[in-house]
């Protein structure tokens, strides 16, 4: 992807990986196949495999440069965790890090890694095995992340199933940080920089948050895990089976993208294929989704 330009920001994409995953019909549980036949056409090949039903699905950071602050969202699964709970993530080796590195950005130069929520697949990279210890990736960053969200996960760490496909994250990708106080828990929203505002946007997790960025005619909305598919935006009822609080993500859904259509501000979702990234249209009682529009 190239980079895109929100007036003063600058936003590039760091892969980690783009793979067919779950399938739809798993994932939605409001999806049928009907649904998906009447979709197809756009959503092959970008956003479901061809033929199958499954959801190709994007491991990527986002990285926002504002020409005062370099800010990563996100941080993908990582490299070397144990996960046997959830063995698409255990053990992997990619070269994410290489990838940031190619955009001239070095870890010590990051200023902020903004967590929109603490799943498996989005706080790997927090950390990186050092001499067999789990040490910040980001050495000089301060880790954004919702109080609420933490604790849900350090209390959820502690239980019997220690998280659930979540098993391990907190204590090898968050408890790091947290010790070396790097961590910045916040309560409400928090203003990063003039352009950038981290706000809670719940359901999903607890915790979870977006960041909206930009103004005046250059906005974007970074939306985590709000929408895995494009299919969620033209349904915005849709909840994914990692929902955790089903009624409250759907009003935040709705919230999001009601925003993205009263500002014309891009989309810039954790998972979608494709551009990546895209504009949020209004359609009778949800929306329609055009993919990499750049803002006018």
């Amino acid at each position: 992807m190239k980079a895109v330009h929100l007036g003063n920001l600058t936003v590039d994409r760091v892969e980690e990986s783009l793979l067919p995953g779950i399938e739809a019909l798993a994932m939605f549980s409001d999806c049928t196949a009907e649904h998906l036949e009447r979709h197809r056409k756009w959503l092959e090949p970008d956003y479901l495999e061809s033929g199958t039903g499954r959801l190709m699905i994007s491991l990527h950071s986002w990285v926002i440069r504002t020409g005062r602050h370099t800010i990563l969202v996100d941080t993908c699964g990582g490299n070397d965790k144990d996960r046997p709970a959830f063995p698409k993530f255990h053990q992997k080796q990619t070269p994410w890090l290489e990838r940031l590195n190619s955009l001239g950005i070095d870890p010590a130069s990051v200023d902020f890694v903004m967590c929109t929520h603490l799943h498996v697949d989005h706080a790997g990279w927090n950390t990186r095995l050092e001499n067999g210890r789990w040490v910040p990736t980001f050495p000089n960053a301060r880790y954004l992340m919702s109080r609420r969200e933490h604790d849900f996960w350090h209390d959820r760490a502690a239980a019997p199933d220690r998280g659930g496909v979540n098993a391990g994250t907190y204590e090898d990708s968050v408890l790091p940080v947290v010790e070396q106080g790097l961590a910045l828990m916040t309560d409400e929203a928090y203003q990063i920089d003039d352009d950038l505002l981290m706000e809670p946007a719940p359901g999903h997790t607890p915790g979870h948050c977006v960041l909206k960025a930009g103004s005046g005619h250059h906005q974007a909305v970074f939306s985590g895990d709000l929408c895995h598919s494009p299919l969620q935006i033209h349904y915005p009822d849709w909840n994914s089976r990692f929902c955790e609080q089903p009624d409250v993500a759907r009003l935040t859904r709705r919230r999001v993208l009601e925003h993205c259509c009263e500002r014309r501000a891009l989309i810039f979702p954790a998972h979608f294929g494709g551009a990546h990234f895209g504009r949020v249209e209004a359609a009778g009682q949800g929306f329609n989704y055009r993919a990499g529009d750049q803002p006018g």
